[in-house]
């Protein structure tokens, strides 16, 4: 029997310890949260720190794994490659991975490489800045360079507010560098979906519409998805092969992805993030439900060595959105309100993280998530329209 070790427990591993056990592998789950949700689905926890790469490669020794995901859980993806680079396990290559997983080492790559890229620069000390303000143009976006989630990303539009932007961002890097950059005004909405590559070809590329909560503590954390994009089609063209020629460069072999981009309102288009890991806020999973492309299966399979199916870009049956269901203020959770003619009309799928009771938290970031309700319409502006009301339909009601 083959064994997987995955970095992390979160909800979000569900799906492929699911997969992993209808594929016959046995699934082993570390981290330090020994009550994290994916726990309780796997064969084997042990309580280990993901980000310690030396004590993780012990234990992929110890238990003589197969293979080694961080599905959906961003610390662990260079973990993960740094071991399957030292047992020779199907993986990206352990170099590629670090410079995808840092903001500063991937910007500068992709200006070395001529794509279009936001100006950029990283930074450790807090001050170190200000040596560089005068080559800034605001406004300007700050972020740690290797954190997910939308944790610790801040807009500053003067530079009197960079030094309390700079603060937040510090706070959640864990090497304690950050990344300065021009902010993109983009053209219709951005994307962040999954992507597929075989053997260094883009076989799945997938975008969505990505939707935020203008009201939310983060107005940066994507609060819906919808797919298809609206990107036009000779933009969408443009970016897949930007992606191929990214995956060629950094000779990535076969992997999922988690893609972020956007067509800026200068006319070009842009890789903002690529990661070598599924997406959080089960994109993956909306994926299969929209046009039935399996990148989890596939996934698993991949990271096993096991023989892969065949993957397409996606054909959507019909229009697909997604609801991350949060709240805008701390509290204690009492209900879910979902509108009952909505919910019976649009939803397909409820899926609600909480009880009556717990304390919820002011959506600052993806780690705040209560819930996803997947949906499904008729047409574009049918969707439209409903997520622009989502608020009249779906209420988290707090005490």
């Amino acid at each position: 029997m083959k064994k997987l070790l995955l970095l992390g427990g979160s909800r979000y591993l569900i799906p492929i310890i699911k997969a992993a056990h209808e594929l016959g592998i046995y699934v082993i789950t570390c981290d330090y949260l020994p009550d994290n949700e994916g726990h309780k689905y796997a064969d084997e926890y042990h309580n280990i720190s993901i980000i310690d790469r030396e004590a993780i490669l012990d234990l992929a020794i110890e238990l003589k794994i197969d293979g080694i995901l961080s599905f959906a859980t961003d610390p662990g993806v260079v973990v993960a490659a740094y071991v399957a680079d030292r047992l020779n396990l199907p993986s990206p290559p352990y170099e590629s991975v670090r410079i995808l997983q840092n903001k500063d080492l991937f910007r500068n790559f992709l200006k070395k490489n001529h794509f279009n890229v936001p100006y950029a620069k990283g930074f450790h000390n807090k001050d170190e800045y200000m040596k560089f303000i005068e080559e800034f143009s605001f406004p300007v976006i700050v972020k740690p360079v290797d954190s997910a989630g939308s944790k610790g990303v801040a807009r500053v539009d003067n530079k009197e507010n960079l030094g309390e932007a700079i603060e937040y961002a510090l706070s959640y890097s864990h090497s304690q560098r950050y990344i300065i950059e021009e902010f993109i005004e983009k053209e219709g909405c951005s994307s962040d979906s999954d992507c597929f590559s075989i053997d260094n070809q883009l076989v799945c590329a997938s975008f969505s519409c990505q939707y935020f909560d203008a009201n939310a503590a983060n107005p940066y954390t994507p609060s819906a998805y919808s797919w298809p994009s609206d990107m036009p089609i000779n933009k969408v063209n443009e970016l897949r092969n930007e992606l191929q020629r990214l995956i060629s460069l950094l000779n990535l072999g076969t992997s999922i992805y988690n893609v972020e981009t956007r067509l800026g309102k200068d006319g070009k288009v842009y890789i903002m993030e690529v990661t070598p890991r599924g997406g959080g806020n089960r994109l993956s999973e909306l994926i299969k439900y929209a046009s039935g492309e399996d990148l989890i299966a596939n996934c698993v399979k991949a990271s096993v060595g096991l023989p892969l199916d065949a993957l397409h870009d996606p054909v959507y049956k019909g229009i697909w959105a997604e609801y991350i269901i949060h709240s805008e203020k701390k509290g204690i959770f009492d209900t879910l309100y979902v509108d009952e003619d909505f919910e019976k009309k649009y939803v397909i799928e409820k899926d609600l993280w909480i009880k009556c009771g717990d304390i919820v938290h002011a959506f600052t970031g993806a780690n705040e998530t209560i819930g996803t309700l997947i949906m499904k319409f008729s047409c574009q502006s049918e969707m439209q329209e409903n997520l622009k009301n989502i608020n009249n339909y779906v209420k988290v009601i707090i005490k």
